[in-house]
């Protein structure tokens, strides 16, 4: 929320109708006000009206580092050494198949919560998929050198494709951060999509023409191109649909009429600002001057 003593008024009256509905104490010394760019003295103002003690960045919450900038690979070293205790508790006793279900429900399994806020890095899963190999091929014997038998991309394959269906570490971290575009442009009632919205597209500029922001929003735009070419947009009210650059004409209209493209003054503008406009010599640049009707 803003560093506003208005908002942070109204969360307490908030919190203190909810008490008295439910007969709940609410315990605000346990919880933290963390300051973003703003002075010492305005930090302890606000925490002291609020009653709750004054945090700093970066701290763990559920789990996750948090931070301004983007957490660094020793950030995520909880995360790879909690696959590498599980691997010395692999049995000894399983079968392959076995040891392909504890892979799949373990090893894939734990990275899963991190994987749906953050991009990991590529060190990171490198890390990961190290012990699942090991996992798959060795199983509890941590000094083991057996080699694989056969390659880790053939392990992922689909079954039906002849893989074993392992699931793809990067390619799932992306998925599931493809969840996060879906709520924005579908405008779920989420806090951040609706500050997102407010603070930051109320003047009709939409992500993709603009990718600026915090290291977790540019990491989610790095995956627009992708999301484009899986959905395709249905038209609403249009302001969250690029005229020229998204699908909503069973194809892209920048690459269903190129020349007209060409001619195009506003390639970001969105569907519902193309059709507000008045005119089409807004739109486009015409290409005959006044002096080519003489």
């Amino acid at each position: 929320m803003e560093a506003s003593d208005v908002q942070l008024a109204q969360l307490k009256v908030i919190l203190q109708t909810f008490s008295s509905s439910t007969g709940l104490k609410v315990n605000y010394s346990k919880s933290m006000l963390v300051p973003i760019n703003l002075s010492d003295d305005r930090a302890t103002f606000l925490a002291q009206t609020f009653g709750c003690v004054l945090g700093t960045l970066p701290f763990t919450y559920l789990g996750l580092p948090l931070e301004i900038s983007k957490p660094k690979i020793v950030d995520f070293l909880p995360l790879v050494t909690g696959c590498e205790r599980r691997v010395a508790c692999t049995s000894a006793f399983l079968y392959q198949a076995g040891r392909l279900e504890v892979t799949n429900a373990i090893f894939t399994a734990l990275p899963m919560y991190f994987m749906s806020t953050f991009c990991l890095h590529k060190t990171i899963i490198k890390q990961i998929d190290k012990y699942r190999k090991h996992c798959l091929w060795r199983g509890a014997d941590i000094n083991a050198k057996q080699p694989p038998k056969t390659t880790w991309e053939y392990v992922c394959l689909p079954k039906k494709e002849g893989g074993l269906g392992v699931l793809n570490l990067k390619t799932q971290n992306e998925a599931l951060l493809l969840k996060h575009l879906h709520k924005f442009f579908n405008r779920l009632d989420i806090p951040w999509v609706q500050l997102v919205w407010e603070k930051h597209c109320s003047n009709g500029t939409l992500p993709g023409t603009r990718k600026k922001g915090s290291f977790w929003w540019r990491d989610i735009l790095k995956l627009l191109d992708s999301s484009k070419g899986l959905a395709m947009v249905h038209i609403n009210d249009g302001i969250s649909c690029l005229f020229w650059e998204d699908l909503w004409l069973n194809r892209v209209p920048k690459q269903l009429y190129p020349e007209l493209f060409s001619f195009a003054k506003l390639k970001n503008i969105s569907v519902r600002g193309a059709f507000d406009v008045q005119g089409p010599a807004t739109l486009f640049h015409l290409p005959l001057f006044n002096i080519a009707y003489w």
